[in-house]
C-alpha cells in the first residue's frame, strides 16, 4: 500500500499493550460517515480506562487511541448532507463502543456525531473543552435540572470537568461555591465561582454552610471525597447530588436516613453512555457558548503527535495543571 493511501496514527494492538506510532490504512467513511483531517486531540482520563482494559468496550484491532478531535471535512459519505469539504468540524464520542479513536491524521466520524467549529473558536482551546464540557452540560441540564438562581456546590473545580461545570452553571444563571486547591483558587474564580473555598482547611463546610446560609440546591463532587456527612446537612429539601471520581473513586458512607428526609436524589451517569441525541443537545450549547468566547481551557501542556505515550504517561502521573492537546495536523 502507498503511503498516499496510509496515515500517522497513534494505536495499542490489544488492552493493555504499549503505545505504538505507525502508519495505518486511511479509513473509507460509510454512506452515512465523514471523514475528517484531524487538526488536534487530546488526552482524558477516561481514555487511561479504556486503553487498560479496566472500562471494557468493544475495541477493533489494532485500536486507534483517542476520544476528541477538531479538524476538516476531508470527504462525505454517499448519505451525508450539512456538512462541506473543508468545513471545521469537531467530535468528542470517538474511541469507544467499536468507533476507533482520534489520535491519527485522519478520523471517521458518523455525521450524527460531528458538528461544525464556530469560527470563532481556537482549535486548542475548544479540543481541550470538548470532553469536559459536554460532560457538564449533560451533568447540569439531563441529570441536575440546574435552575437558574439555584446554588451549586463544586468540588474538585480546579480540574478540568470541574472548571467546565463552574462555567456552564455559571451561564445557566446559578451561583457557584467552589472548592479546590489555594493554587487553583484564581482560576476558579475565572470561571466564574462567586465563592472559592480551600479544600484543606479544616472547616471547610461550616465555610460552605457559611457561604449559602438558605442550602445547597446541588452538590457536583469531582474530587473523589464524596463527605456525604458533612454535606447532606447543608442541603436544601429536593436538592441533588452528582458524584463522578472515576473507577477508583474511593468507597463513602452514605447516610441514607438524611438523604431521603431531605428528598435529596443521587445521580451518577457516564459520558461514555450518552446518546447521539445527548451528545447533540450538549454541542448545540457548547458551539454557542464557544461563539460567544464563554467556554475556556486551562492547557497545561501540548504534545505532538508522535509524543502520545508522553502525554498519556502525563495524565497517568498527574502533574500537569491543565488539559493536555495533542497536535496532529
Amino acid at each position: 500500500m502507498s503511503l498516499a493511501h496510509t496515515m500517522r496514527a497513534a494505536f495499542i494492538e490489544q488492552p493493555g499493550g504499549a503505545i505504538r506510532l505507525g502508519r495505518l490504512p486511511v479509513p473509507c467513511p460509510g454512506p452515512t460517515d465523514v471523514l475528517v483531517r484531524v487538526q488536534a486531540s487530546g488526552v482524558n482520563h477516561v481514555d487511561l480506562f479504556v486503553r487498560s482494559g479496566a472500562y471494557r468496550t468493544p475495541m477493533p484491532r489494532p485500536f486507534v487511541l483517542g476520544r476528541d478531535l477538531v479538524g476538516s471535512v476531508a470527504g462525505l459519505g454517499a448519505g451525508v448532507s450539512g456538512f462541506a469539504v473543508g468545513e471545521r468540524v469537531w467530535c468528542n464520542s470517538l474511541g469507544h463502543a467499536g468507533r476507533q479513536g482520534a489520535l491519527a491524521e485522519y478520523a471517521v466520524v458518523a455525521a450524527d456525531r460531528l458538528y461544525p467549529l464556530p469560527a470563532q473558536a481556537d482549535a486548542q482551546q475548544a479540543v481541550a473543552m470538548l470532553h469536559t464540557a459536554a460532560t457538564a452540560h449533560i451533568g447540569l441540564v439531563r441529570e441536575a435540572r440546574l435552575q437558574a438562581g439555584e446554588t451549586l456546590l463544586v468540588e474538585g473545580a480546579g480540574g478540568g470537568v470541574g472548571s467546565a461545570v463552574v462555567q456552564l452553571a455559571r451561564c445557566m444563571g446559578a451561583r457557584v461555591i467552589a472548592t479546590a486547591s489555594a493554587r487553583d483558587a484564581a482560576w476558579c474564580r475565572q470561571c466564574g465561582a462567586d465563592v472559592v473555598l480551600d479544600y484543606r482547611t479544616a472547616d471547610l463546610y461550616q465555610q460552605v454552610s457559611q457561604a449559602a446560609p438558605e442550602g445547597i440546591d446541588l452538590w457536583w463532587d469531582n474530587s473523589g471525597r464524596h463527605d456525604f456527612l458533612a454535606v447532606l446537612p447543608l442541603m436544601r429539601l429536593g436538592g441533588r447530588v452528582l458524584v463522578m471520581s472515576g473507577l477508583g473513586g474511593a468507597s463513602a458512607s452514605l447516610p441514607v436516613g438524611q438523604l431521603y428526609t431531605r428528598d435529596v436524589s443521587l445521580h451518577g451517569f457516564a459520558i461514555s453512555n450518552a446518546s447521539a441525541a445527548d451528545l447533540a443537545r450538549a454541542a448545540a450549547a457548547m458551539n454557542r457558548l464557544f461563539a460567544a468566547g464563554r467556554l475556556q481551557a486551562r492547557i497545561g501542556a501540548t504534545f505532538h503527535l508522535a509524543d502520545v505515550a508522553q502525554a498519556y504517561a502525563a495524565v497517568q502521573a498527574g502533574g500537569v495543571n491543565g488539559r493536555i492537546v495533542v497536535l496532529v495536523e
